[in-house]
C-alpha cells in the first residue's frame, strides 16, 4: 500500500508493504504531517512557530512539540559547534530539524502497530524500516546538476537519509558563524544515519560547514556522507560503499 501527498510543501510518500496495512493507517499517518505543519510552518501565520516569531506567544506557553523541537535545537547547536542554529536574523525557523523529527515519529507509529516493512519520504529525507521482497531498500542520491539521475544507489534498511543542498530551494542554508556569506563551494551533502532524524539534523549543520562538513561526518560514529562539491566533484567518507548498489 502507498500514497503520496502534498503537505508541508512537499509530496510526501508512505509505503507499507505489509498485508494487513489499511488505507486508514495511511491515513492517520498523513494526518500527523497535517498536525506538524499547522504547528511549525513558517507560511502560515497562525502555526505556533509564527506566533513566537512575532512575540504572541512565550515558548514557556507553547505546545510540549515546540518545547521539544527548541530542545533538541539547542542540543544539535552544541554538538554540532554551532553550525546549527534556528534563529536567524531575529526569527526562529526550525524546518532544519522538523522534518526527519516528524518522519521518524511517523515511522514510530508505524512500528507501534507492527508494520515491520515500510518507507516514509518526505522530499527526499527517508526512513526506511525492513525490506522489500526479502531484499533491502533502494534508495538513490540524486545528481544535483541532472535531478532525473542517481549519482549513487544505496541498499538500506532500518536507517535514515538525508540531504541537504541547493539543487531544489537554492540558498536557504546559511552558516551562523558568518551568516551573510552564501554557501557556494558545495551543493549536496547527504548522510545515512541510525535514523532519519539524526541523518536530517547533522546533514543540515554539515552541509552549513561547506567543505569541513565531510570530515565532520567522518568523525560521527554510525554515520556515513556523500557530498557533491560545486565543481561536481564527490567526496565519500570511508564507510559509505558498503551501502552502494553495483550494477
Amino acid at each position: 500500500m502507498e500514497e503520496t501527498r502534498l503537505i508541508m510543501g512537499m509530496p510526501i510518500t508512505i509505503a507499507i508493504l505489509d498485508a494487513s496495512a489499511t488505507q486508514a493507517d495511511l491515513d492517520t499517518v498523513f494526518t500527523y504531517f497535517v498536525a506538524v505543519d499547522n504547528i511549525f510552518s513558517t507560511y502560515k501565520p497562525e502555526s505556533e512557530i509564527s506566533k513566537i516569531n512575532r512575540g504572541e506567544l512565550l515558548l514557556t506557553h507553547a505546545s510540549e512539540e515546540m518545547r521539544e523541537i527548541f530542545a533538541l535545537s539547542a542540543q544539535t547547536k552544541k554538538e554540532t559547534g554551532g553550525y546549527f542554529d534556528i534563529q536567524h536574523n531575529g526569527a526562529y525557523d526550525p524546518s532544519g530539524i522538523v522534518k526527519g523529527w516528524t518522519i521518524r515519529n511517523a515511522a514510530d507509529m508505524l512500528k507501534t502497530w507492527g508494520f515491520q516493512n515500510f518507507y516514509i519520504d518526505a522530499g527526499g529525507d527517508i526512513q526506511v524500516a525492513g525490506g522489500k521482497n526479502g531484499q533491502p531498500w533502494r534508495v538513490g542520491i540524486r545528481n544535483p546538476f541532472n535531478r532525473h539521475e542517481h549519482v549513487k544507489v544505496l541498499a538500506l534498511t532500518d536507517q535514515g537519509i538525508a540531504t541537504s543542498g541547493t539543487a531544489i530551494r537554492g540558498q536557504h542554508i546559511y552558516n551562523p558563524h558568518n551568516a551573510d556569506e552564501p554557501l557556494s563551494d558545495i551543493v549536496s551533502m547527504t548522510v545515512i544515519g541510525p535514523d532519519v532524524y539524526e541523518a536530517d539534523r547533522f546533514a543540515t549543520a554539515a552541509f552549513a560547514m561547506g567543505r569541513n562538513g565531510i570530515q565532520f561526518i567522518e568523525k560521527l560514529a554510525g554515520f556515513e556522507g556523500y557530498m557533491i562539491d560545486a565543481h561536481k566533484r564527490a567526496t565519500l567518507t570511508s564507510g559509505l560503499e558498503r551501502y552502494v548498489l553495483h550494477q
